[in-house]
């Protein structure tokens, strides 16, 4: 499934694309929680990255835990405004998985991981297409 959130201007936008993962625990996902807002884990691609690649980096980088990656759940697209790059349209790719290890201290310091259930996390995502996503992966589980 894929939804597309916003309604696209005429104007240039800056696309940027990504993998993002779901882990599941008991009933709860893990997120992050940054200064800005919750976030799923995961990213923008660099290079000529896979979805795992990019999965993988970024669990490293954001909580520094190696993952398991599952099955391709959703992807979802938005164009919005943004304060940096002014319109901006993220596309991304959601995978169910689990956290295996942590192996090395997260790069990214403000980036704290949380176990949460639906219901804690229900709304509260930074972006309404990873709301849209959560709801996704609580709708197939």
């Amino acid at each position: 499934m894929h939804k597309i959130f916003g309604k696209k201007l005429n104007v240039e936008y800056y696309t940027r694309a990504g993998a993002y993962i779901i882990p599941e625990k008991e009933g709860k996902i893990a997120v992050v929680k940054t200064p800005k807002g919750y976030f799923i884990l995961g990213g923008g691609y660099e290079k000529d990255e896979t979805d795992e690649q990019c999965i993988k980096r970024e669990c490293l980088e954001e909580i520094g835990y190696t993952v398991e990656i599952g099955e391709k759940l959703c992807s979802a697209e938005a164009y919005v405004t943004h304060p940096k790059v002014k319109y901006f349209h993220p596309i991304q790719t959601y995978y169910t998985g689990k956290l295996v290890e942590k192996n090395i201290e997260p790069i990214e310091k403000d980036h704290k991981l949380e176990w949460l259930t639906y219901e804690e996390i229900d709304g509260k995502m930074y972006s309404k297409m990873q709301n849209w996503a959560i709801d996704m992966f609580f709708k197939v589980i």
